[in-house]
């Protein structure tokens, strides 16, 4: 049998809400490894244990759980069973020096961590044991700043795991602790990572995409289906709803000064948001804004454009540039699909000079030749629902 421990950090620091998140750790990694076979999970003491059976399943096991936000850092460990005083670690230091790295490395450092401080050595008098064997063994010299290999073990009786490679994990709370929340998704690179920022810190996402069918083709709405089928791979199921906005906005622009169209549109989206918001039971929506990058995320008309809405909106870029942005959609995987040319509602009928400083009482005055009800019920009355399973 074969084991990976996997650790948390954030979650160590709940306190009494700290089983909660354990248990959403736990049930979404026996949701994530399912299709799995022989694969079992369960919590230890301050970490969780994943073992499984067939040696080959690795990499697609490894694959997932660097998907799985809580995770800080997980290893594939060997174990042996503790003596029965706990205190003799013979078996253990043979193990070690059979299982040593091929690969040549120069200098070596024991770090160990024990489950229970009532072991009746100390951390530190295990590093000193196994690491003298160690030594005596491949003659190798210790370096406690930087070595080559780091010989990893817990002890967590009855059992003690040995590791000389540890992979580094999402990081982030489980998902589902931090609520569910809509987010306004494009094609393009920023809505993607803003999702992907939300995700980390433990909220699910249901999907909204406006696009300009009729007078644009379906290349966006293809484009935002396979960034979601890459989200999915974090939150496992995911819902895509795909709004008509093409023949609202065509409505809005036969009814409202050009300067002013853009936040007219923002603050539709918002409204038609918030609904589809109320039906998911979702507390928040998500955009990708980042202040001052295009006409509509200036300080003035961010303002207007969220008293469209008494949802919360939530802008995770906001004070990001655009190579931070572009720099963390390359890692995970969406900057290839969304700098794919194609053809969005954000770009019809979209002014030469757009207004960057509107105000509430003008765009209100505006709004009275709109009849928004109607607009906004037409928008969801041609929504459609997608579902994506990972």
């Amino acid at each position: 049998m074969l084991h990976v421990l996997a650790h948390y950090h954030e979650l160590a620091l709940k306190g009494r809400n700290r089983k909660h998140f354990e248990y959403r750790l736990v049930h979404h990694l026996r949701r994530a490894l399912k299709p799995l076979t022989h694969v079992h999970v369960e919590a230890l003491q301050g970490r969780i244990r994943v073992s499984f059976e067939d040696e080959a399943a690795w990499p697609r096991l490894e694959d997932q759980l660097k998907r799985v936000f809580g995770i800080v850092n997980f290893s594939l460990t060997r174990s042996v069973p503790l003596s029965h005083d706990h205190a003799d670690l013979s078996i253990l230091k043979a193990a070690i020096q059979s299982d040593l790295p091929a690969y040549p490395y120069a200098s070596f450092r024991v770090s160990a961590k024990r489950a229970d401080k009532r072991f009746p050595k100390t951390s530190m008098e295990v590093e000193q044991e196994i690491g003298a064997a160690v030594v005596a063994h491949t003659g190798k010299p210790v370096n406690l700043k930087n070595p080559d290999l780091t010989i990893r073990v817990e002890l967590v009786p009855p059992a003690a795991y040995y590791s000389c490679h540890r992979e580094t994990g999402a990081g982030g709370l489980p998902t589902g602790t931090g609520g569910k929340v809509v987010s306004l998704i494009s094609g393009g690179i920023d809505s993607p990572v803003a999702t992907y920022r939300m995700l980390k810190r433990g909220c699910k996402a249901v999907f909204v995409h406006f696009h300009g069918r009729p007078y644009l083709s379906r290349v966006s709405e293809e484009k935002v289906q396979d960034i979601v089928k890459l989200l999915t791979r974090y939150q496992l199921h995911s819902r895509l709803h795909l709004v008509p906005f093409g023949e609202i906005q065509s409505q809005i622009v036969l009814n409202s000064p050009p300067p002013v169209r853009v936040v007219l549109y923002r603050r539709l989206m918002l409204r038609i948001a918030a609904q589809i918001a109320e039906q998911e039971e979702a507390w928040g929506l998500v955009t990708g804004d980042s202040l001052g990058q295009v006409a509509s995320q200036t300080p003035e008309n961010i303002v207007v454009i969220n008293q469209a809405t008494t949802v919360p909106i939530l802008r995770p870029l906001i004070g990001m540039d655009k190579s931070e942005i572009i720099q963390q959609a390359q890692t995970i995987g969406s900057f290839e699909t969304s700098i794919e040319p194609d053809q969005d509602c954000c770009t019809l009928f979209v002014p030469k000079h757009p207004r960057t400083r509107c105000d509430l009482p003008s765009i209100l005055k505006v709004e009275e030749h709109l009849d928004i009800p109607t607009l906004i019920q037409q928008g969801l009355a041609g929504t459609e629902l997608i579902e994506f399973l990972h």
